[in-house]
């Protein structure tokens, strides 16, 4: 009888502890967000008559150091570069100072987004440590915004610098020494806070430093600048717009493409449309026949001349002030032949004109062997134009919707500088519905000055879709549009010449401005839009960010209630 209650108390016990059980996964608990604390600091975060050549960084957690070349910016710049240790994961962070320091100087270590807790990632956001080799800390400071005098967006890690200006400066200290003060829009600013400055009268100077050592290389880096001294303190808040300058015109030994071309290379101010610098092809004294033109997408040109049995040739180039002479040899090579390739492939919209490449340069144009008719082949009227340039081809004629029409050229319509002509080429294009299309006109307020460019962009901002040229009209209109959401840019024209020109440091010149609109103009299919543009506002990426928010927001709203 015992035996048998002493089991059935073990059975209810063993069902008790069953039943308590509950299935369920462990966790580890709400995740860290918070960014790493420091400690303690020797010698102290803002310490005066700093002697030390170690800094140690104590915090409370594990860290671990995240693109300190690009996140560090030591103000002064040093020559040498502080050493920071350990690469791996640690709680004590050691600076060691490998330069010998200015007097009565404030010097300050911005870590940027740099340093992070080990297991999350959590950055210490902006961690400076500041120091003076003198008796106390110079706490002024400069605030300012960078933008792009022609692009819609600015660079990252755009440096501002201030030069000193004293007995000794001169403006070529932007391309050969380190400036007073630096700091750096890191990745993800517009704007810029130059601090720890001391009082005194300074040049202004961003630059997009490619080569990141602290000096203005004119072949890669771009630059923006006040053209006069400013003084600290000041409350201003400056505005600096980035450009990259044009080179002065260089020219590079020819290179041989085949039998009868050359590739020039250069680099610089080569607008050979405007200002067509000299060419002179040489065989020993006697000057050849040439013809110039461009290599797409290269800064080089290419020179066709006729060939010639020789085995050197001398090259000559004359523009303004520049002048360049060169002596190659020649090799017995492959030469050029005549053939065109269409830009149109089926489908024509109504803003193009039909346009054929030629490989070779082309010199006669006989129209009467040329024909365009539609569908019901009846003839269409056309007109044509040759860019010798590019070496481009154009029919332009008037379009109909859902039209056909069928292009010919006969045998002899197009000759090139080789006196090779076509063979019968024949090319077929459709349109489509004018519904297909849309129709923008943007009327333009507050414009400064005219003349200027108003154009209209693709979404990803690297390619112009149409132009127009204005002198005094307000009202600019773009018919018959493919559909996209297009960016507008006005460009201030202040010289007439029909093109953007960019500034100089040296100079003293400023980019020509530009203006973008501050949202995207949707143009849809079958749709017209009347868009005001307002050209006193100016554009920000900050307030774009919260249209395009608020855009995507009422679109899904409309597709919820669709």
């Amino acid at each position: 009888m015992l035996k048998n209650t002493l089991r059935y108390i073990s059975l209810l016990l063993v069902f008790l502890m069953m039943s308590c059980a509950k299935r369920g996964s462990i966790t580890g608990g709400l995740k860290d967000t918070l960014a790493p604390v420091l400690r303690s600091s020797y010698p102290e975060n803002f310490s005066t008559n700093f002697k030390a050549k170690e800094i140690v960084l104590t915090f409370d957690e594990y860290v671990k150091l995240k693109n300190l070349n690009k996140q560090l910016i030591v103000s002064p710049p040093m020559k040498h570069e502080p050493l920071v240790l350990p690469s791996n994961a640690s709680k004590v962070i050691t600076i060691k100072i490998k330069d010998t320091l200015q007097p009565n100087t404030t010097y300050s270590m911005n870590f940027g987004e740099s340093i992070a807790d080990n297991n999350e990632g959590n950055s210490i956001h902006q961690f400076k440590y500041v120091f003076s080799t003198g008796p106390y800390i110079d706490s002024l400071s400069l605030k300012g915004i960078i933008k792009d005098s022609y692009e819609k967006y600015v660079d990252n890690f755009v440096s501002v610098m201030l030069y000193e200006i004293n007995d000794k400066f001169k403006d070529s200290a932007v391309y050969k020494e380190s400036p007073r003060y630096i700091t750096n829009t890191l990745d993800s600013l517009r704007t810029f806070t130059l601090e720890n400055l001391k009082a005194g009268k300074y040049l202004l100077v961003a630059m997009k430093d490619k080569s990141s050592n602290n000096r203005f290389n004119p072949k890669d880096d771009k630059i923006g600048f006040i053209k006069h001294p400013i003084t600290v303190p000041n409350d201003t808040i400056f505005e600096l717009e980035l450009f990259k300058e044009t080179l002065p015109l260089k020219t590079f030994k020819p290179i041989q493409a085949s039998g009868n071309r050359l590739y020039l290379p250069y680099e610089g101010k080569m607008n050979y449309k405007v200002t067509k610098p000299k060419i002179t092809l040489r065989n020993h004294k006697d000057v050849l026949e040439t013809i110039v033109t461009e290599f797409p997408k290269k800064d080089s040109l290419q020179i066709w001349y006729k060939p010639i049995k020789t085995d050197s040739l001398s090259l000559e180039v004359n523009s303004e002030k520049y002048n360049k002479k060169f002596s190659f040899k020649i090799k017995d090579q492959k030469k050029d032949s005549l053939n065109f390739t269409p830009a149109q492939n089926g489908t024509i919209n109504f803003r193009d004109r039909f346009t054929l490449e030629s490989s070779t340069p082309l010199v006669k144009f006989d129209n009467s062997k040329m024909s365009i008719v539609n569908k019901d082949s009846v003839a269409v009227k056309f007109t044509t134009e040759y860019d010798d340039f590019e070496q481009k081809f154009y029919l332009d004629f008037k379009k109909e919707p859902t039209e056909k029409y069928q292009i010919t050229l006969m045998p002899g319509a197009l000759t090139d500088f080789y006196d090779k002509s076509n063979d019968t080429l024949s090319y077929k294009l459709t349109t489509k519905e004018l519904e297909d299309y849309g129709n923008l006109v943007l009327n333009l307020q507050n414009v400064k000055r005219f003349p200027i460019i108003v154009q209209i962009i693709n979404k990803r901002g690297d390619k112009v879709l149409a132009s127009e040229y204005s002198e005094g009209q307000t009202k600019i209109e773009f018919n018959l549009v493919e559909p996209e959401a297009f960016s507008v840019r006005v460009i201030y024209d202040d010289n007439k010449n029909k093109v953007y020109d960019t500034g100089s440091f040296l100079n003293k010149t400023y980019s020509e401005e530009v203006f973008y609109f501050q949202k995207e103009v949707d143009v849809r299919a079958n749709w017209d839009v009347d868009q005001a543009i307002d050209l006193s506002i100016p554009f920000s990426p900050e307030v774009e960010k919260k249209t395009d928010a608020k855009k995507k927001k009422e679109d899904e709203k409309k597709r919820k209630a669709f």
